[in-house]
């Protein structure tokens, strides 16, 4: 059986808004919408990942505070895990350095107003019910 590489993805939220980044690259996800984040690195707890992947994609120091129940499938072996976490005081405010050219804060009433990629749906879903 093939192990299972978990993908981090963050809510990172902010005064009861959600950061939605839109993709750059590849080509295939390019223009659509996403929770930022990443693999998890062998020896690297997914808070670690989460926090080192805010800071290489964002720029963006962050605390983890959840984990949102649930465990989304990817394209094999690859499964998405999501975690609340909110910026640090004092962090700079996120740019999109790595993989997006485009952020937003999304207040709960304007999630979907971005085209989520299809894998993040059921994420952002869950993390829509923890914002109202």
């Amino acid at each position: 059986m093939t192990e299972r590489i978990v993908v981090v993805g963050a809510a990172l939220l902010d005064d009861g808004r959600l950061l939605a980044a839109r993709r750059s690259a590849p080509p295939e996800l390019a223009g659509r919408w996403e929770l930022p984040g990443g693999k998890v690195e062998p020896g690297e707890s997914p808070e670690g990942a989460l926090v080192r992947e805010l800071r290489e994609e964002l720029g963006v120091e962050a605390e983890v505070v959840e984990r949102v129940p649930g465990e989304w499938p990817l394209r094999p072996p690859y499964v998405l895990q999501v975690w609340t976490a909110r910026p640090c005081a004092g962090s700079p405010g996120p740019e999109p350095l790595q993989d997006h050219d485009e952020l937003r804060w999304l207040a709960p009433d304007r999630l979907w107003d971005v085209p989520w990629l299809d894998q993040d749906v059921p994420a952002v879903r869950e993390v829509a019910v923890r914002l109202h």
